[in-house]
């Protein structure tokens, strides 16, 4: 969702699609609503997720060994680790906006071809959980400049992207 942007004098509003109550000042202020969660009687719930025509809504991952790959997803980004109806282990992401499963019996994706990247808050410290849970860089920061990414290998060997959004106040990539 664009972000919406507030000009005025200090006054309270309420943005009907977040349910954030915003403390406007002369300055510019921008509220984002954050799919899959909302605000109401102060305890966070989940929202449906955003259905839209051309929405990437499920991916498949390549996994050897499904409960090592799901572990590795669940502890680098927070993705909640689910059992399917048929059994099968799944995953919704930190937003609730993709769902997917890990799937064996399909080769990983060693070369990028179709190419997914995870959105982090830190480049830096994606980089260093991957390593710490068996994921290995195969593109360090700053090779995409001037957007900030990198790569990494999964523990099945599948190349996915971390990218992570610039600020205003990010020094830029050297």
């Amino acid at each position: 969702m664009t972000p919406a942007r507030h000009h005025s004098a200090p006054s309270t509003q309420t943005c009907p699609q977040s349910h954030l109550r915003v403390r406007l000042a002369a300055t510019t202020i921008r509220v984002n609503r954050i799919p899959g969660r909302a605000a109401r009687d102060g305890k966070a719930k989940p929202l449906p997720p955003t259905k839209a025509n051309g929405k990437l809504c499920y991916v498949e991952i390549p996994a050897i060994d499904v409960p090592r790959s799901a572990g590795f997803y669940e502890a680098v980004f927070g993705w909640r680790i689910r059992r399917r109806g048929d059994g099968r282990t799944a995953f919704d992401d930190t937003v609730g906006e993709v769902s997917g499963a890990w799937v064996t019996g399909r080769p990983p994706s060693w070369e990028p071809g179709l190419l997914l990247y995870i959105m982090v808050d830190s480049a830096a410290a994606a980089v260093e959980a991957v390593i710490a849970h068996g994921g290995e860089i195969v593109q360090p920061i700053g090779l995409d400049a001037p957007e900030v990414t990198a790569r990494f290998r999964d523990p099945a060997g599948n190349v996915v992207g971390l990218h992570q959004e610039p600020s205003e106040d990010s020094p830029p990539l050297a």
